[in-house]
């Protein structure tokens, strides 16, 4: 599982087998969390850097009254909160959707890391951009498409970010979600996102069979939903095409 980092990370910056096994050396340990346990907690003070390699978490906030909100999915190859060491105390929790195998790196082999192999800072850089990105879209999603879209949206999000660590085969990936999980991060009932689901299924555009979800046209789901896969800035992913990093054809030039 640890190439899964090198792998997310290449979707950003070009690494070199040196840069790779500098990132091995962050996985010396990996351990097992169960589902729907918390790594972190709003208000806790963040001692490491928790890398999932294997699974599915999320950022989330509880509001007084007890109402969850969802703000991110964390899949494999993620940084929960590559930054937010640098606070005094987290600002949100961070727990697990399914099973995850889960890596804590002390910030001081973060601040290692940057110092010596300026290809993985970059991409760093890359991962933090991008986590804004979708939280942006996110906010988009919420406030401006309709309950179908939202649902459909997120799916083909899904698909590309899972497709891009190799976690999709022929357009199936793990869905661990519950109702209330998609209820929580796009602003709706779990009454509201069953109706939706099965209308996504009605228009043979998907199926979810035992956790696990298949996408039967995905150009007619990005269509539905007017998905652009800008926003994820992704190189390796059939739908994103490579982008040309300048600094690169700079070094070579020179």
């Amino acid at each position: 599982m640890h190439h899964t980092l090198s792998q997310k990370l290449e979707g950003y910056e070009a690494l070199t087998d040196e840069d790779r096994l500098a990132l091995d050396g962050l996985v010396p340990r990996v351990r097992q969390v169960g589902p729907r346990v918390d790594l972190i907690r709003e208000g806790e003070a963040p001692e490491n850097v928790h890398l999932v390699l294997d699974g599915f978490a999320c950022r989330y906030k509880v509001l007084p009254d007890g109402q969850r909100q969802i703000m991110a999915y964390l899949i494999p190859g993620d940084f929960c909160d590559l930054n937010v060491f640098i606070l005094d105390q987290m600002d949100h929790n961070i727990g697990t959707i399914s099973q995850c195998q889960v890596v804590d790196i002390p910030r001081r082999s973060i601040d290692e890391i940057t110092a010596r192999y300026p290809n993985i800072t970059r991409a760093f850089w890359w991962c933090a951009l991008v986590d804004e990105a979708v939280l942006r879209e996110w906010l988009v999603n919420i406030g401006g498409r309709p309950p179908s879209q939202r649902i459909a949206h997120i799916i083909c999000e899904l698909l590309m970010r899972l497709e891009a660590v190799g976690q999709v085969t022929g357009n199936s990936f793990a869905f661990p979600f519950t109702q209330t999980d998609l209820a929580d991060s796009m602003g709706l009932s779990s009454v509201h996102v069953n109706r939706t689901l099965r209308e996504l299924k009605a228009h043979g555009l998907i199926s979810l069979k035992q956790r696990v979800l298949t996408i039967h046209d995905a150009d007619r789901l990005k269509a539905y939903c007017g998905f652009t896969p800008n926003y994820l800035h992704l190189r390796n992913s059939r739908w994103g095409g490579r982008r040309a990093v300048p600094w690169v054809h700079s070094a070579q030039r020179g």
